[in-house]
């Protein structure tokens, strides 16, 4: 009976809580600017974030598109709506095999690494070159920040309607066709 219950439980686990490092949300965030008329630049982030990062190296980053902050309420609503269409795609997903990365770090030490990541929004997916600096803390907890932007191209995930559509809702001449992302991503020792 007893292994059955704990089989039952193991099988009710997420992944994510099985990891070695889980993602700080607190101390985390994923942050993008965007430029409107040219020359008006905005900066906008994501407040729910979560992740893991396996002892084997694989990562992997769920960010909660709904959870999308502008500074103002209705742009919010819009990219939510219009942009990322949260009802059919609600999350990015960031995921990574760092196993070669990982195994060449020790405590308290910082590193530039450059992998290559698999990013997935609006039901499109696109592996591309990321380079981090990875601080690996004397407690064993990591901090990953992005040494170069992200940049993000319309193009590449169907998101060409969304910003055409935003961009007719506020009146505007012109709004980003690429954005540079960066992120700070606090992952805790288990």
């Amino acid at each position: 009976m007893l292994k059955k219950v704990l089989l039952a439980s193991l099988c009710l686990t997420s992944t994510s809580v099985l990891a070695d490092w889980q993602l700080n949300d607190d101390l985390s965030r994923v942050s993008f600017v965007t430029v409107k008329k040219e020359t008006v630049g905005e900066p906008n982030y994501f407040q729910r974030l979560s992740g893991g990062l396996s002892d084997a190296g694989q990562f992997e980053l769920t960010v909660d598109l709904a959870s999308v902050e502008t500074g103002i309420p209705i742009r919010n609503e819009r990219f939510g709506e219009f942009l990322f269409e949260t009802g059919q795609f609600p999350t990015l997903t960031l995921s990574a095999d760092l196993s070669g990365e990982l195994n060449a770090l020790t405590g308290g030490e910082d590193k530039v690494m450059t992998t290559d990541a698999t990013l997935s929004l609006h039901g499109q997916e696109k592996t591309m070159p990321v380079t981090v600096l990875v601080s690996h803390k004397a407690d064993g907890n990591l901090v990953v920040s992005s040494w170069d932007p992200v940049i993000v191209h319309q193009e590449d995930f169907a998101l060409t309607a969304g910003i055409n559509k935003l961009q007719e809702l506020a009146g505007l001449p012109s709004i980003t066709r690429a954005v540079p992302v960066n992120f700070v991503l606090s992952l805790d020792k288990q």
